[in-house]
């Protein structure tokens, strides 16, 4: 299994802004931040924000920020409606589904019961849970005008980028 881009750039997105609480972020400091393109973090806002996940503001002052509190962003939501467009095996899409066995395979019944446990551990799951005393995601995506340091060590900077810990192998 693989998730689009769109989905990617959407929780590094919903993450950052939920480290750099009541700041209204700009894309290009996001994109820099989460390293993504600026056309495609464009996109992923405009259906965030379309969602009520994300809450665009225009102007001087302008940028982005949550729609709803991060306890109330639940990444399974996010992600079906990222990924709800882009079937997870051609005979899911009864429009364009032209397996030939798709009325007696027993592996489309499988999958879906996979896809809908991977869902299902999703669901349990909200923003806050993700960022709440995540120090390391804190170092890396706190803006420096934005730097709230809720895992602020005594004289650590606000321009101090932790790089974050590689997974264990395995995992």
């Amino acid at each position: 299994m693989r998730l689009t881009i769109k989905t990617n750039i959407a929780m590094r997105t919903l993450m950052c802004c939920a480290v750099n609480p009541g700041a209204a972020l700009r894309k290009a400091d996001i994109a820099a931040t989460c390293n993504a393109s600026e056309n495609h973090l464009a996109q992923v806002i405009s259906l965030l924000g379309n969602a009520g996940f994300l809450k665009t503001l225009r102007g001087r002052n302008g940028g982005v920020t949550l729609g709803r509190p991060a306890e109330e962003i639940n990444v399974g939501e996010v992600f079906r409606t990222l990924e709800q467009s882009v079937p997870f095996i051609e005979c899911f899409d009864a429009e364009r589904n032209a397996c030939p066995i798709a009325g007696c395979c027993r592996l489309k019944m499988a999958l879906a019961n996979a896809l809908n446990a991977f869902y299902d551990s999703l669901d349990v799951l909200t923003l806050a849970d993700l960022v709440t005393d995540n120090c390391q995601l804190e170092a890396v995506l706190s803006m420096p005008e934005a730097f709230t340091a809720t895992c602020r060590t005594p004289n650590a900077s606000p321009d101090h980028r932790a790089q974050p810990t590689p997974p264990a192998a395995g995992l």
